[in-house]
């Protein structure tokens, strides 16, 4: 080992020229330090000479955010106060921050920093000159970066450049040109709302622990069985983890009722029991029939017409076969809003066949339910009303942050009765106040986060007329492509008329197959157009838009609208990117 003074430990020299007390030599050493060791240089800068002195960045590079962060605040007081003044991240760790002794003043500096790098990428996320997305490939990215996880800590300027390079790759769903989802746009309101549930860290189980937010939901969800029509709001309802675990749920209400021995005996204890729902539904019917036991071979699809709606003598007639064969019809989901045609079943007629067979009537408005905050569009939903149960997504049409799923109820009290198991550690029966605020015993989780308080705020801020408004604006866009692309060059419409919701689906011919007679080649080749151009897009960054195969229909465009930053602009946008990127397929 190096003994003190000698070789690379030594610090001084025999003119002096090293002397730790010469500051000028000093700043050399660690120029030089800096230069070979990186951080650990900087490191000892720190040990040797506090922070009084930083070591200048070699090659006149940029400062980095450590060295940087020295003095940068901007108020005026001396000496500073500033919670940012003489933080230095490179320096300090996850553990110097709050409950640390002495953490609050590089907590407030760190948090301030993270709140720096959001507000840059939500201002970047409406800036239509920005990518809506940089996308690599997942090997680029493994290789590019180390994502793997280690033992030791790292400082917390790493944390915050993790920070960084995680939004740059991130897609801007809020982007005005991302049309890739159900769910899209960034609400400012709803962003906020949704950082002041992650501060206030609670769960919904009981009134105890979230009473403003169990509150809230309480009257939130009422607001909303008032709009589908329920009097007074009666009934029940529950925010969920999404419109698929909200359908399960009806799934598992709907059989409850009808078989309530099904709670404690299990499906041997039940006959074979059949639910129906369109052939264009949403695929989480089927999901919640495999992890209920129903089993995806007792999920029966019925028919639609050629806009996507189910056919009401279709059903009637399976419902009839079920029964002849000896099994039990429990429950039928309608869609107000199909995924891929925002088509809307024809929600009075299967009221009345529900009513005739004593089936449950369950209503998948999940991507729907938003038009019923517009006078415009609700009629869209009529008989919505009759349902037994409805799923309603607000982080779809509504434009509230994901995610944020109610599933509303008719019948008061059957959740409860459905999924309660009386824990006495959580749900005690001597509490002093209304137990029936202790919502946890009728949901099928325990942990559940608060979703509710993202809309309810949002609500409040824009009031039903503002909702109104967005819903109206994005299907007016939506009738705008439509009315552009109908008869346009280059452009088939997967089926006739207007369409009922903001799906506009439709082919994008590009010219070498125009002169194509209509075959087995030209579907074959057409097929392919649709993924080409949006890979393309995807390299290029400029727009998203989904695409799909449906039946017998090769893969067409599935446009949807429902952020409320679009304009007739960003539409005209779509289709030039386009027609640029497919003119040579």
């Amino acid at each position: 080992m190096a003994s003190p003074g000698s070789g690379f430990w030594s610090f001084g020299s025999e003119d002096g020229s090293g002397d730790p007390e010469n500051p000028g030599t000093a700043r050399a050493w660690c120029q030089v330090a800096q230069k070979f060791t990186g951080g650990i240089g900087n490191k000892l800068c720190a040990l040797l000479y506090g922070d009084a002195e930083k070591p200048a960045e070699s090659g006149g590079s940029e400062p980095s955010r450590a060295t940087s962060r020295k003095g940068a605040c901007a108020c005026n007081q001396k000496p500073c106060s500033c919670p940012k003044a003489d933080v230095n991240y490179a320096f300090l760790h996850a553990t110097d921050l709050l409950p640390a002794c002495d953490g609050e003043r590089p907590t407030l500096a760190f948090l301030q920093d993270v709140m720096d790098i959001l507000l840059q990428y939500v201002v970047k996320s409406f800036d239509r000159s920005t990518k809506v997305i940089d996308f690599h490939y997942p090997n680029e990215l493994l290789q590019e970066y180390n994502w793997e996880l280690a033992d030791q800590p790292q400082n917390l300027e790493e944390i915050l450049m993790h920070c960084q390079t995680t939004l740059k790759y991130a897609i801007k769903t809020g982007h005005p040109r991302y049309f890739n989802q159900l769910s899209t746009g960034l609400d400012m309101v709803g962003l906020a709302a949704d950082w002041l549930t992650s501060t206030a860290n609670t769960n919904m189980f009981t009134y105890e622990i979230a009473p403003v937010f169990v509150l809230l939901e309480y009257v939130t969800l009422k607001k909303m069985r008032e709009i589908i029509g329920w009097p007074g709001g009666s009934g029940d309802g529950i925010f969920s983890p999404g419109g698929a675990i909200s359908n399960m749920y009806a799934m598992l209400i709907a059989r409850f009722k009808m078989f309530p021995e099904v709670k404690e005996k299990g499906m041997a204890a039940v006959p074979r029991l059949i639910a129906f729902t369109s052939e264009h539904s949403h695929f989480s019917l089927k999901k919640g029939a495999a992890a209920l036991g129903i089993g995806t071979d007792s999920v029966i699809l019925i028919k639609c017409d050629e806009r996507g709606k189910m056919i009401p003598s279709d059903l009637e007639r399976r419902i009839l076969e079920a029964k002849q064969k000896g099994f039990v019809p429990f429950l039928v989901s309608a869609t107000a809003g199909t995924t891929v045609y925002g088509a809307f079943d024809p929600l009075l007629a299967v009221a009345d066949i529900c009513k005739k067979y004593k089936i449950w009537m369950h209503v998948d408005a999940a991507w729907g339910g938003g038009l019923l905050m517009s006078r415009k569009h609700k009629w869209k939903l009529s008989g919505v009303e009759r349902a037994n149960s409805v799923t309603w997504n607000p982080h779809k049409m509504m434009g509230v942050p994901l995610q944020c799923s109610a599933l509303l109820v008719r019948e008061e009290g059957l959740m409860q009765s459905c999924n309660q198991m009386h824990a006495s550690y959580l749900f005690q029966q001597d509490k002093h106040y209304d137990l029936s605020y202790d919502t946890g015993d009728k949901a099928l989780q325990c942990g559940r986060h608060v979703d509710v308080f993202k809309l309810w705020l949002m609500w409040r801020a824009k009031g039903t007329t503002g909702f109104e408004a967005h819903i109206d604006k994005c299907l007016e866009l939506a009738e705008y492509l439509y009315n552009i692309i109908k008869n346009r060059e280059g452009y088939e419409m997967v089926f006739d008329g207007k369409p009922q919701h903001t799906n506009v689906c439709f082919w994008y011919v590009p010219p070498s197959l125009r002169v194509l007679e209509d075959n087995e080649e030209r579907m074959s080749r057409l097929s392919k157009v649709a993924p080409v151009i949006k890979a393309r897009m995807m390299e290029c960054g400029t727009t998203m838009v989904s695409y799909q195969p449906l039946g017998d229909k090769v893969n067409f465009f599935r446009m949807v609208i429902s952020n409320p930053a679009a304009t007739h602009q960003d539409i005209d946008f779509l289709i030039e990117e386009i027609e640029r990127l497919g003119q040579d397929l």
